[in-house]
């Protein structure tokens, strides 16, 4: 799907990334990396707040980020990374973490709009464990702006 070299950038750039995360609630931090057209990458960290419903995950964040630069359209691929906070509030944990449901149909909206399937990296906070999966096969059946009749593909 792409080289060790894009998953290992992605992938560090996530955790960099999960740094910054605000996650006093859960204690569990989440970073994202998006890489775009031209090779940027574009980060976000999960942000939660005291009335949770109004949390955003770090996907969100930088697809967000992304849409306000307007470069929706330029992202190729994603790099998520994530797990429990230590004391000093670094994601810690060796298993990989996917994006969840929300996350999988916000990615979705800015796949139909840029006409690509888009590869996920999902990694973990430490170690060498990284999985590639298209995001049609996270969310098959993806209803977007294409049902529609908006977007390019």
């Amino acid at each position: 799907m792409m080289d060790d070299e894009i998953r290992d950038r992605l992938i560090a750039a996530a955790r960099a990334a999960a740094r910054h995360a605000h996650a006093p609630y859960s204690r569990f931090g989440v970073g994202a990396a998006l890489l775009m057209t031209d090779g940027d990458i574009i980060t976000g960290a999960n942000v939660e707040n005291a009335s949770y419903g109004l949390s955003l995950c770090a996907e969100t964040v930088a697809i967000a980020s992304a849409s306000a630069a307007g470069r929706l359209g330029d992202i190729v691929a994603i790099g998520v990374t994530g797990g429990a906070m230590d004391a000093a509030g670094i994601a810690r944990g060796t298993a990989p973490v996917s994006p969840c449901g929300r996350c999988r149909q916000v990615i979705n909206e800015a796949a139909q709009m840029a006409g690509r399937d888009m590869v996920i990296w999902c990694g973990a906070a430490e170690g060498d464990a990284a999985h590639a999966h298209l995001l049609s096969e996270l969310l098959p059946h993806a209803f977007g702006p294409r049902d529609l009749g908006i977007g390019t593909a």
